[in-house]
């Protein structure tokens, strides 16, 4: 097990991390905005970047785990935040037991308290390897002299054979907002989910586990903290509409992202919360 860490031609720009944990999985994540693009188990890449992705730090990565903060979506800031647009430091690494841990931080700077969301913050990201779980924590501080309050995600593009073959269960009976046709609130009837158009829904506070299905594998979605499950798969016509992803990898992929985003989250000054998922592969291949 090792952690390595790389730096882009410049010496300077995308540094990136890449995690070698044990049976032969690895991560890769970038130190701009914390993006892990890459979580390799059981022989595979388990992770969607498309491949006109920008890797240079010029916009924010398509695939991976981007992270969403401190809003998500469209408002007073940039689409989804400034946090994965950010340089973020990698504060350190180390072995346990069963993997690898990598810390990351990222802190307010001159540019993030001249926008419109001007706080002062400590983000303590955690990405724990195993060989065959990723783990993805952040501890939200706020070191502030005001209270503040947020909305986070983490919008992670899982990679499947065919998304025509891909089900994702643990979201009956949830109310949930269509994004794409608006209205009210909806109810999930499906025991099984599964995405044959264009699709951007918000399922409200998920009780429990969430499954992506696909074949004889799956990837279980823990959540901790996180309220809510973002389902996305922009099919054709938004593909067509993004100059970083093909017009032809929608159905190679889903986004199953765990998050609190249709409530916010609210800090005193001092106050900490820490959210995330732990990502676990299942396979007849882990079943040997």
């Amino acid at each position: 097990m090792s952690v390595q860490k790389f730096f882009g031609a410049d010496g300077t720009s995308v540094e990136r991390v890449v995690i070698n944990g044990p049976q032969g999985s690895s991560a890769e994540v970038y130190l701009y905005g914390a993006t892990v693009t890459s979580w390799k188990c059981d022989g595979k890449e388990r992770l969607f970047v498309s491949r006109l992705a920008k890797l240079d730090g010029s916009k924010p990565v398509r695939g991976g785990i981007p992270l969403v903060f401190p809003q998500f979506g469209p408002g007073a800031l940039p689409q989804h935040g400034f946090a994965r647009t950010r340089q973020w430091t990698l504060l350190g690494a180390e072995e346990h037991g069963q993997g690898v841990v990598v810390n990351l931080q990222l802190k307010d700077n001159e540019d993030t308290r001249a926008s419109k969301w001007p706080f002062k913050f400590d983000l303590l990201y955690t990405i724990d390897l195993t060989a065959t779980t990723l783990s993805t924590i952040i501890k939200y501080e706020n070191v502030d002299t005001q209270p503040f309050s947020f909305t986070s995600l983490m919008h992670t593009y899982l990679r499947v054979p065919d998304i025509a073959g891909t089900t994702v269960t643990g979201l009956k009976d949830v109310v949930y907002v269509d994004k794409i046709k608006g209205g009210g609130d909806l109810v999930e009837e499906r025991d099984a989910v599964t995405v044959a158009a264009n699709e951007d829904r918000v399922y409200v506070d998920v009780p429990g586990i969430v499954n992506v299905n696909y074949g004889s594998e799956s990837v279980e979605i823990r959540r901790f903290n996180f309220k809510d499950i973002v389902l996305w798969n922009p099919w054709a016509e938004k593909a067509a509409e993004m100059s970083d992803f093909a017009d032809d990898e929608y159905p190679q992929m889903i986004c199953v992202e765990a998050g609190t985003v249709a409530s916010e989250i609210s800090l005193r000054p001092g106050q900490t919360i820490s959210c995330g998922q732990i990502l676990t592969f299942n396979g007849s291949a882990s079943h040997l």
